[in-house]
């Protein structure tokens, strides 16, 4: 990109990824003023006051972090989830498609039934929340200048103390006397400031399409919580070993673990693995 400053929209500014976008964007992205909206704002589902405020600003990028993020939350409420995760991206993809469009998807369109999943695997969600999700990628990728974001669970410090799955899993054992991780349930974990800096530079490069962004290591939650335990050993005695077979419930996405050679290629500095990461950075709350 050779603008300068132009102006950047980051929806959901106060979720986990969203904020560490806003906080990337003077080192990652100076030549962008960015906006970082949150429900203060301006409402999302309120599709006259986006297209309003679109008008307004005018801004040549378009960062869609807003969403209903679990599974659990989009079981709970499901015609919000749609709204959000799938109607809000219709009127944003649509008001941007003459600009830059990044899109925040996720691992859990795929079924887990294969792992190390490519861009080009076919989707096959077994929850509603990955239901809204390649409903939203169908949307975005009729637009071949837009982007999309597939990336798995990401670890940090939210201004809420509950988005990154290292707090969740923090504030679980903190309150639960003994808490049972699964060894069979795989998933790509990376600090979501990884995550930024990588949105950034493949908007910068003009990217489209969609890239797996990703940690570089494959780990179990038993194995998350691992290394959660190596800096928090007063919970060491808390975490048992657990399996998926025994928990009743909801289908779940056993292996979502994602190839990220794509990106890794394109990248000026590669994605490390979260093993990796924390031993590079071992002052970083976790």
């Amino acid at each position: 990109m050779e603008h300068k400053n132009k102006l950047a929209w980051v929806t959901g500014a106060n979720g986990l990824i969203g904020n560490y976008i806003v906080q990337a964007a003077p080192k990652s992205a100076p030549q962008w003023r960015v906006r970082a909206l949150t429900r203060g704002h301006f409402d999302l589902l309120d599709f006259d006051v986006v297209r309003r405020e679109f008008q307004k600003d005018k801004p040549q990028l378009v960062i869609q972090c807003a969403a209903i993020p679990t599974v659990a939350g989009a079981l709970a409420n499901p015609e919000l989830a749609r709204r959000t995760n799938v109607e809000a991206v219709k009127v944003l993809a649509e008001l941007a498609a003459e600009i830059q469009f990044v899109f925040l998807s996720t691992d859990f369109v795929f079924d887990g039934r294969k792992g190390n999943c490519v861009e080009t695997d076919a989707v096959n969600p077994v929850s509603l929340y990955g239901e809204t999700k390649v409903a939203a990628e169908k949307i975005v990728l009729k637009n071949q200048r837009h982007l999309i974001i597939r990336t798995s669970i990401n670890c940090g410090t939210s201004k809420s103390g509950t988005r990154g799955f290292n707090e969740q899993l923090r504030l679980a054992l903190q309150k639960e006397s003994k808490m049972k991780l699964f060894t069979d349930e795989f998933r790509c974990p990376i600090f979501a400031g990884e995550t930024a800096r990588a949105i950034w530079e493949l908007a910068d490069k003009n990217c489209a399409g969609i890239f797996h962004v990703a940690g570089a290591e494959k780990l179990s939650r038993w194995q998350i919580g691992q290394l959660l335990v190596q800096r928090r050993p007063e919970l060491k005695l808390k975490i048992e070993l657990g399996s998926t077979k025994d928990f009743p419930g909801p289908a779940r996405a056993l292996d979502t673990s994602l190839d990220i050679s794509k990106v890794q290629k394109i990248l000026s500095e590669p994605l490390p693995g979260l093993t990796e990461w924390l031993a590079s950075n071992p002052n970083e709350l976790f």
